[in-house]
């Protein structure tokens, strides 16, 4: 629930996680989700104090990033430069080692010190001619310093690069729009089950009266094809495997065998037996 409501409403989020954290306090995944979610209702303190646990248990430093930038929430800029600059920033990736410069730039920026906002994102990873997963946010923030600093003509190279490096990666305007599969529909069944029903009654030969017997019960509720079929059989009282298989009388006498002397088995009905001799008499 934490991870659902984190975007939506943070605050309830922090509730979900803080009651998570009261059944698995030791377990460095929550600690990182109470974290997370105080950082985003903005309770610094709280998340502060969450993050650092995270690293006692874990032994990571992936939230110094977060770390910092909540000294910086708190008001305290130059503690967030401390921890930008420690030896912990060597065990990060180069994801990460963009989010701590652009929270030390934000702690020079606080201070003050915009030519020293500058020279926090002049990085290894802030590479002009190659784009990464960080690269958008670390050019925009790079653009905002030296934009900040009075260097706009420079400012505008990389705030154009912010589109190049978003196009390439596909993400911001670029994204391709997400198409989410509903599976099955009840409304467009029903339609279907309707046009098959019609289509099926516009070439049966037996007129309009089958076509209702076949396809409504007595209380008006359209059924499907095979429960149709099912009522039908219900009142000729068939059986599935007997319908087709009766043989009319002419069928009946022509499939008659002939007898040994060539005349038909069964007598016709209007030759009569010849009677005894009384009886002719």
């Amino acid at each position: 629930m934490a991870g659902r409501l984190i975007d939506d409403d943070p605050e309830a989020a922090f509730q979900h996680a803080l009651a998570a954290s009261r059944r698995g306090g030791r377990i460095g995944a929550v600690r990182e989700a109470v974290g997370m979610t105080a950082y985003a209702a903005g309770r610094y303190d709280d998340a502060l104090r969450e993050f650092r646990t995270f690293r006692r248990i874990t032994g990571s430093s992936i939230h110094l990033a977060h770390m910092a930038d909540c000294e910086r929430g708190l008001g305290r800029p130059e503690k967030a430069l401390e921890l930008a600059h420690s030896d912990e920033r060597n065990m990060l990736d180069n994801a990460n080692k963009a989010e701590l410069a652009i929270v030390a730039s934000g702690a020079r920026s606080d201070m003050g010190d915009h030519a020293g906002a500058v020279a926090e994102l002049e990085i290894p990873q802030l590479d002009i001619n190659r784009a990464f997963s960080f690269s958008p946010r670390l050019f925009e923030a790079y653009a905002d310093a030296l934009s900040a600093a009075g260097r706009s003509s420079e400012a505008s190279k990389w705030y154009r690069q912010i589109g190049v490096a978003e196009k390439a990666l596909g993400v911001g305007e670029y994204e391709e729009p997400e198409i989410v599969d509903l599976g099955w529909d009840e409304e467009e069944q029903r339609r279907e089950d309707e046009e098959r029903r019609a289509k099926s009654a516009a070439a049966s030969p037996r007129g309009d009266a089958d076509e209702e017997h076949e396809g409504a019960t007595d209380d008006g509720h359209t059924l499907s094809d095979e429960d149709a079929d099912e009522v039908s059989g219900e009142e000729t009282g068939l059986a599935e495997d007997e319908i087709g298989i009766h043989e009319t009388a002419d069928e009946t006498a022509d499939d008659a065998e002939p007898a040994a002397d060539g005349s038909s088995e069964a007598a016709p009905a209007d030759e009569q037996a010849p009677g005894s001799e009384d009886d002719r008499a």
